[in-house]
């Protein structure tokens, strides 16, 4: 505790008599400053003991002594030490006054007490207050490099708590609550996420303070990590404002969580080395090789259900922060890593491949994720038309649930995914949709287009002349499946009528339609410009 105006009248060499102010003794003292100034205010900081023997002060006119002693607490002088029998016998009653209506504790300093005294004593409190708090700030280090060595990041999260009588809380790289303590902070952590992710768009290291709605607490974020990106955040909960054995106690823990922070990367990147070997043997069909190597790393990843993400973007923000590959990345690693799964996550290049429990927890989060990319994505479409610009281009094609046998079949049916959002627009898109749906709004690539207006522009053009119609006769003939009767009855024509019109159709074409591949093209064909 530093010096209070209570501890320096109970110090029993000083001899110290209170005539003012008895109620606010309690106020600590920054420092002890003796001056015989009618006006000291402009060299006053604030928290001092203001030390006189009123050389030069009228300390018997009340007016004079209401103005003197108003400026003082004005400034932030926490109390006035009167020598008596240097200028005065005893304290003038218009000073005692003045103090008392002003609430300004006055402390009466004997004769054979020096001003130097009063100041030593001062000094010796603060450095001894000093001393305590650094002496208990290493011990606070030493307490937390013990946890951070044996109980990891909820060890140093406990630990801190402790030392600053609050709580803590670790978040990840997107903002969500890692771990409290105590336990019960964790709906306080949470309440904060907003302000993190405000944290994580200000270079590192970054710091604020901030308060809950309920504002029973005041807290403090900090940034973890050396890159220029946060790759996570602290939060430290109190009753009051740090002093200096918890301030050294929270850098403490910036610095332990920090290395761990960049320790976990560099195992991330091995992890990711390893990954990638193992997705090779996956898809090589050597899922016995890719258990040896995996060993425990990926739990029961590669034995249960899993599904095969791919996603692609095709404008790569040179920011990482804009970077939806990194981001739809983080998204699903927090996410199984909240819930206590294993994931595979590999980039690759311009992909990103991600090897996910089927129904778990990653695959729900690349799902939330890619249908907030689209909202917003459809949200910006007309500012972004306006300007003649590009979408970021994030696709995201999801395969089937198959087991490690399976992963060569996965990865192409995420490819097949993935082809099929890129032609529609989407941003994520799953194997079952393909096949539950249908193959006609695929026949809306240009390409096709293209295909169906070349193969059947002779026949319109025939028909533009009105020598016949043989598009609406073809696409009654194939609708009933080559049936003469009932494609004429479709028609209202003979089907005598119908066959000789099916003959031009071969001979302007130069196709037979005995073909079944003919028929299939030009149905498709058909159905593509019909589309239009």
């Amino acid at each position: 505790m530093p010096p209070t105006l209570a501890s320096l009248v109970h110090h029993s060499a000083l001899k110290l008599t209170v005539r003012a102010g008895e109620d606010r003794l309690d106020v600590p003292v920054r420092w002890a400053h003796v001056s015989e100034l009618a006006d000291p205010v402009p060299y006053m900081e604030g928290g001092e003991l203001l030390l006189i023997t009123a050389l030069k002060l009228d300390a018997e006119d009340p007016e004079a002594m209401r103005r003197y002693v108003k400026r003082l607490v004005g400034a932030g002088v926490v109390g006035l030490g009167f020598a008596v029998g240097v200028n005065y016998e005893e304290i003038p009653k218009a000073l005692v006054d003045a103090a008392e209506g002003e609430g300004l504790p006055l402390l009466e300093v004997p004769r054979r007490t020096p001003f130097l005294a009063i100041s030593k004593a001062v000094s010796a409190a603060i450095a001894a207050d000093q001393y305590r708090a650094v002496t208990a700030g290493f011990a606070a280090q030493r307490e937390l490099t013990r946890q951070a060595l044996t109980g990891g990041p909820e060890g140093v999260l406990s630990a801190l708590a402790s030392q600053v009588d609050g709580w803590a809380a670790l978040y990840d790289a997107s903002g969500a609550v890692v771990a409290t303590a105590p336990e019960w902070a964790g709906r306080r952590a949470a309440r904060l996420t907003a302000d993190v992710e405000r944290l994580r768009e200000r270079p590192a290291p970054a710091s604020s303070v901030v308060g809950p709605p309920d504002n029973e607490d005041r807290v403090e974020l900090h940034s973890l990590g050396t890159g220029r990106r946060p790759r996570a955040a602290l939060a430290v909960g109190t009753a009051a404002a740090l002093g200096t054995a918890e301030r050294y106690a929270v850098h403490s823990a910036i610095a332990l969580l920090t290395l761990t922070t960049e320790r976990s990367r560099s195992l991330h990147a091995a992890e990711q080395r390893i990954g990638a070997a193992v997705l090779r043997m996956l898809l090589a069909g050597e899922p016995d090789h890719a258990r040896a190597v995996a060993g425990h790393l990926y739990g029961g990843l590669l034995d249960a259900p899993f599904r095969l993400i791919i996603a692609e973007s095709a404008a790569r923000a040179a920011d990482a922060g804009g970077d939806p590959l990194a981001g739809l990345a983080e998204i699903v690693e927090s996410a199984a890593a909240r819930a206590g799964e294993a994931v595979l996550v590999v980039p690759e290049g311009e992909r990103l491949v991600v090897l996910a429990v089927d129904g778990g927890a990653a695959v729900t989060a690349c799902g939330e994720y890619a249908a907030a990319v689209e909202a917003q994505r459809g949200g910006a479409e007309g500012a972004r038309d306006a300007a003649g610009g590009e979408e970021d281009g994030l696709v995201v094609g999801l395969s089937a649930p198959v087991g490690p046998i399976a992963a060569g079949a996965a990865y192409k049916q995420a490819e097949q995914a993935l082809s099929v959002a890129r032609r529609r627009g989407r941003v994520c898109v799953g194997h079952e949709q393909l096949a539950a749906g249908s193959v006609l709004p695929l026949l809306a690539d240009d390409a096709v287009k293209a295909f169906a207006d070349g193969l059947l522009r002779a026949l319109y053009e025939h028909d533009a002349t009105g020598r016949g119609d043989l598009v609406a006769s073809l696409r009654a003939w194939l609708s009933r499946h080559g049936q003469w009767d009932a494609a004429a009855a479709d028609l209202g024509v003979h089907r005598h009528t119908l066959r000789y019109r099916m003959r031009r159709v071969e001979e302007i074409l130069g196709r037979s339609l005995d073909d079944p591949d003919v028929r299939m093209e030009l149905w498709l064909a058909l159905k593509a410009t019909s589309a239009e």
